[in-house]
Formats: C-alpha cells, structure tokens, sequence
C-alpha cells in the first residue's frame, strides 16, 4: 500500500482510535507451496496495549496448514470509503472535467506472527475477551470449559492470536489540496449524502483541522 506523506497516519492514536470502531476485516494468509494465498473474513479485536489481535475460526479452516507453515500474516482492514468524481477536485481557473476523480478512503493494514491457541482454557479466555468487545452491555453466558453452554462448542474452533510486528495506516482524505478544493468536496460530499459521504466528509475536516 503507497502511502503518501499526507495520507499518513497523524499518530497512533490516529489509528488506533478509527481501528477499535472498525473490528471486521481481511485477514491474508500465505498459501501453501503452488497455492495462492488464503483471504479469510474475519471479526477481531485489536489490543493496542497487548500489541495484539485476537480471532478465531472453525477448526476446519484451510487456514491451519498454511499457518502452521508460515505464520507471517496481514490483516487488512479498509472502510469510510467513497467514489469523489472528477470535476470536484477540478483546480481553480480550469474547465471542471479536467478535475482528477478518486477514491477517499481509511485503510490500516496489521503486519502480525500468528500463534495458534489450541488449549481449551486459553480459547476460552480468548472467545471470552472478543465477546466482552463485541457484546459489552452482556446477555450471554461466560465461555468455560466443560460448561454449558458454549463449553461443548470449544473443540470446534481454534483461537488465533495476532502478534503485531508493524502497522501501516493511510487516510485519504485530499490533504494535499488547496482549502478551496476541500471546502468544495466537502460541500459536495454534505449535498450527495451517499453511503460513507458524512464518514468521509468528517475525515477530512478532522485532518484538516489537525
């Protein structure tokens, strides 16, 4: 992923913030030997603390032998995504269909060694800690082995726990245009109200304003 200076991430926090509300992404696999590389969907929470990400999948994923053989992985997370046509970002004193379309978007992508968690209390401990993320208001029992009713379900899984080697987060946001351009897209994203225009639109102010 190219990023540019002005689409970097302005700090950590940056990111870390955006990728604790934005939990659902890709994670990529290296394939076996004459294979192509594996894309699994996957929910996940991210410990900035911890370093590290937590998942899992069904014990029959064809993930296991292509991890077990290297278990360098990426996950990919990209959202508030949206299509900025050309004549928006047309500079001032020129025909508008000269303008450039783009694409705006936020993308971090986690560089991770994988550790596969087989022990049927450290998945519990693990399934745990995702639900706590994804369910905090409750309403489901504790996982624990041996016990209903999620207990019998702990062989189905593996547990995956992601430990974070490198980050590399991009916002796009036309940053490098003049005020006049972003004032003009920003309107043009309010007027069009799209699905992920008032996300985008909120970027870019933010980026702006920093």
């Amino acid at each position: 992923m190219l990023i540019h200076p002005w689409d970097a991430s302005l700090d950590d926090a940056e990111w870390q913030q955006w990728l604790a509300v934005h939990d659902f992404g890709q994670l990529a696999v290296n394939g076996l030997p004459g294979e192509p590389p594996h894309v699994q969907p996957v929910h996940f929470v991210h410990d900035a603390e911890r370093g590290e990400v937590l998942a899992h999948l069904a014990r029959p994923s064809p993930l296991w032998p292509a991890l077990r053989a290297d278990p360098l992985v990426t996950l990919s997370v990209v959202d508030d995504y949206v299509f900025v046509p050309g004549p928006w970002q047309a500079p001032p004193d020129t025909p508008s269909d000269h303008g450039t379309p783009t694409s705006f978007y936020a993308a971090v992508q986690l560089r991770c060694t994988a550790h596969v968690v087989d022990d049927p209390a450290e998945k519990a401990e693990l399934l745990n800690r995702q639900v706590g993320h994804f369910q905090p208001e409750g309403g489901s029992a504790r996982v624990a082995v041996g016990e209903v009713p999620y207990g019998r379900m702990l062989s189905g899984i593996r547990g995956l726990r992601l430990e974070v080697t490198g980050v590399r987060a991009k916002f796009k946001y036309a940053n490098h245009r003049s005020e006049e351009i972003q004032n003009r897209v920003a309107d043009e994203l309010s007027e069009r109200g799209g699905p992920g225009d008032a996300a985008a639109r909120a970027h870019l102010l933010r980026r702006r304003r920093a």
